[in-house]
């Protein structure tokens, strides 16, 4: 288990540096209301993206962005609008992403993937 939380935070850190560096402007890192929490809340132009960070360190048990199930996808939605209406958002486009992050065991090596749109407000 520890070894998880460590991946876990070294996650958000590298996924949060490959958002900068891809020109997202950071407002928020792991947001969270009564509905659920978001990893991070991200500007790209006129779009508020909301997304979740997912790694593994095996790829023969799936890629990261597949561990997500329509559950964790509405508690994602859910507060998202909850983060809309309370910062008072509506005239900005939402989107959901997901930066996918794979760390192989023996090499080290790190490959991260962005997904844009990668579900809408109904979870799909």
């Amino acid at each position: 288990m520890y070894y998880k939380q460590q991946l876990g935070k070294l996650s958000e850190k590298l996924a949060l540096k490959f958002l900068k560096k891809h020109g997202y402007k950071i407002l928020d890192i792991n947001y969270r209301c009564p509905l659920g929490e978001v990893d991070i809340i991200a500007a790209e132009k006129d779009t508020v993206v909301f997304i979740e960070v997912r790694s593994r360190s095996k790829s023969h048990c799936g890629f990261p962005f597949e561990s997500i199930n329509f559950t964790k996808k509405k508690h994602i939605i859910r507060s998202a609008l909850f983060y809309q209406k309370r910062h008072k958002l509506y005239q900005y486009n939402i989107r959901f992403d997901v930066v996918s992050i794979l760390k192989d065991e023996n090499t080290q090596k790190v490959d991260i993937e962005l997904i844009k749109d990668a579900f809408d407000e109904k979870g799909y």
